[in-house]
């Protein structure tokens, strides 16, 4: 798979976080499951990642790709980040137990109140939380 850019990256995190309901984005480290970037989750770290490999452009983009919603702030950044970096792993353990020629490219996870969408990139892990849908 041809690696993205930090522009497509972006771009990309720009067009999921635009959907309806979405309550917050996060991108994380696809090597250490570091938080790269987030918005609409409550981090309990003041700093940003000084290990970053996002250019400062994609770092201190606006924080507009929430769509002017919060998440309630159940979850800290850091708790959500390390559940889905562990449940990304999982599924690659998944796909290469299936076929070892295969990657996972989309992981949709819904519950009762949020749907995550999660989009591995070879980088990074893009990460959209928002309403779950009426059935």
């Amino acid at each position: 798979m041809a690696q993205n850019a930090p522009e497509e990256t972006l771009a990309l995190l720009a067009r999921i976080s635009q959907k309806p309901g979405v309550q917050s984005t996060l991108v994380i480290s696809r090597e250490n499951g570091a938080i790269v970037r987030t918005s609409g989750l409550i981090s309990n770290s003041s700093t940003a990642n000084p290990n970053s490999t996002l250019p400062a452009s994609l770092e201190n983009a606006p924080d507009s790709y929430s769509n002017g919603r919060k998440e309630s702030g159940i979850h800290s950044a850091e708790d959500v980040a390390s559940i889905v970096w562990s449940f990304v792993g999982a599924a690659g353990i998944l796909v290469d137990g299936l076929d070892k020629e295969d990657e996972v490219k989309l992981l949709r996870l819904r519950t009762k109140k949020n749907e995550l969408v999660i989009i591995p990139d070879p980088k990074f892990i893009l990460v959209a939380i928002h309403d779950t849908p009426p059935a």
